[in-house]
């Protein structure tokens, strides 16, 4: 190694430290001001968070998430974000882990114990908007938008970029494949995988 190398990467690392604790006391306001309810966290940068008044967060213990590339290259220089409309709950047990993945919740998101989510995951509870065309233009979209709980288990682990839609249930230690898009329900201690997910095999 380089003398150049070494002092390079002495720096980074001195960097990094003082970068992370600046991390751990913006995200700390952050929660505060956005009024969650947690136990203990770990973060590698910054997410983006929004709790509407009236809408309740709460984060277990060892909660871990990654923002950025630094964190976890698989995401890019995506940050995690957190939205939580009024009126909606968002639940996240022990142990969780989440890397730059989007958790929007209008009605109800709960993320169970020593669950893993990857890189650019996206996690909606809702369609957004109505599916029927005429009220798509009307001033009544918003109002006739579908919203279903989604629910993910104990120790399931949601690959990279994959999309979870509204109303589905991961089971206990199941594994959604990267890059699927979750449409229905999937059990206990299952493999699915694909655009919609489809069964692979058992755990």
């Amino acid at each position: 190694m380089s003398i150049f190398s070494l002092a390079y990467k002495s720096i980074r690392k001195c960097v990094g430290i003082v970068w992370g604790g600046v991390n751990q006391l913006i995200v700390r306001c952050l929660f505060a001001g956005n009024d969650i309810t947690y136990s203990s966290f770990r973060t590698n940068g910054i997410p983006y968070i929004m709790v509407a008044r009236g809408g309740r967060c709460f984060i277990g213990r060892n909660f871990m998430m990654n923002n950025g590339i630094k964190g976890n290259p698989i995401g890019c220089y995506e940050r995690c974000t957190f939205f939580v409309d009024r009126g909606a709950v968002l639940t996240i047990g022990d142990n969780v882990g989440i890397s730059q993945a989007a958790l929007v919740c209008h009605r109800s998101i709960t993320i169970g114990n020593d669950v893993k989510i990857g890189g650019g995951v996206c996690i909606y509870d809702t369609d957004f908007h109505s599916l029927d065309p005429a009220v798509r233009r009307s001033n009544e979209d918003m109002k006739h938008r579908a919203e279903k709980p989604v629910v993910i288990c104990d120790n399931a682990f949601i690959g990279a970029k994959s999309i979870i839609l509204k109303g589905v249930t991961i089971g206990e230690n199941s594994v959604i494949g990267a890059g699927s898009v979750v449409t229905k329900s999937v059990p206990a201690n299952q493999i699915w995988a694909g655009n919609p997910a489809r069964f692979i095999r058992n755990v």
